[in-house]
């Protein structure tokens, strides 16, 4: 499948960066499998096919890291952008730097040290054939690393016109205050797995002074606190990997599986794009992230892509309390 490109520039504004009601594609299923194989040409045929899927959809914005598919999710991409001139100024690029895989017998772990980042930044550039990233994001919290060492590494790759904008993932309150108050330049968003199966980030406004809070795993008021700071939240996991538009395990999953399909049924969409709903529909601006590397699925999101979040105050509290299996405390 052919991608066409077009002359011109393209701006990085407030909504791309992770406010708003659009879509982000997650590239992680792009570039092969997950050793260092290389790719091959029937693998970047499958990433052409799926990046035309979500440009005809009106997704513009695509989310890497370094370790997908060990940087090959990066390279395939970067084979596209050179056969279509004109596509990178179209699109906003995004990627995430942080996490060593496992090699050999040595366990993957984090590293977030200065040298590290701008390394991880010279790769992502060179495999991506670009001359800048959009946005960088800090992939996860490195317990080892000085918050003074990594702000000084992103403002020299701002400085050099490497890098436009950042961002965190998987990172709560504390975490980003201890890199904001070091910063200069703003973090504009913070990827967070968040769908209507992983409910750890609304639960917890709710779920004060009950023995369910315990077993939260993003820490209470990160969702208030990004917002109160201008920071986005964008949606790894968005589809809960099929639970509900595919397959499913539980009792609860098969009801708000039913209940999924009725109400796209009733509004005209899919399945996929009532899930993408339920999160665009929360005042708190979360832009999803869409995983998938079928170019038909990726289709299915397109009216969460190009439209307001059709849901009812009633309709997004009944896929809520489906899918908790019980009602509210």
């Amino acid at each position: 499948m052919t991608i066409n490109g077009t002359d011109g520039t393209h701006e990085v504004t407030a909504d791309e960066d992770g406010g708003g009601h659009g879509l982000l594609y997650g590239c992680m299923g792009l570039g092969g499998s997950w050793d260092a194989e290389p790719y091959g040409a029937e693998d970047i045929g499958h990433a052409e096919a799926a990046v035309a899927a979500a440009l005809e959809s009106g997704i513009t914005a695509f989310d890497h890291a370094d370790i997908y598919r060990h940087g090959k999710a990066e390279a395939v991409f970067g084979e596209i952008l050179a056969r279509a001139p004109g596509l990178r100024s179209r699109i906003v690029l995004q990627t995430k730097c942080g996490i060593r895989l496992a090699d050999g017998e040595r366990p993957g772990i984090y590293d977030l040290r200065g040298p590290a980042i701008a390394r991880r930044v010279e790769e992502s550039l060179t495999r991506l054939r670009t001359d800048r990233i959009d946005v960088l994001l800090l992939h996860r919290p490195d317990p080892l690393a000085d918050p003074d060492d990594i702000a000084a590494a992103l403002t020299d790759l701002h400085r050099q016109g490497l890098v436009r904008s950042f961002g965190v993932s998987n990172m709560g309150p504390a975490q980003i205050d201890a890199l904001r108050s070091r910063l200069d330049v703003p973090l504009v968003a913070n990827q967070l797995e968040m769908s209507l199966a992983r409910r750890d980030w609304l639960e917890s406004a709710v779920l004060v002074n009950t023995p369910a809070a315990a077993a939260l795993g993003i820490p209470p008021g990160t969702v208030e606190h990004c917002v109160a700071h201008g920071v986005g939240l964008q949606a790894w996991g968005a589809l809960a990997q099929g639970r509900y538009s595919g397959r499913q395990e539980t009792a609860a999953e098969q009801a708000t599986a039913r209940l999924v399909a009725s109400l796209a049924e009733a509004k005209g969409t899919t399945p996929e794009t009532v899930l993408l709903w339920w999160l665009q529909r929360h005042p708190a601006g979360i832009v999803p992230v869409i995983g998938s590397a079928r170019p038909d699925r990726i289709r299915a999101c397109a009216d969460a892509a190009q439209g307001e979040p059709r849901l009812s105050h009633e309709e997004w509290y009944d896929l809520w309390i489906t899918a908790r299996g019980e009602p509210l405390p």
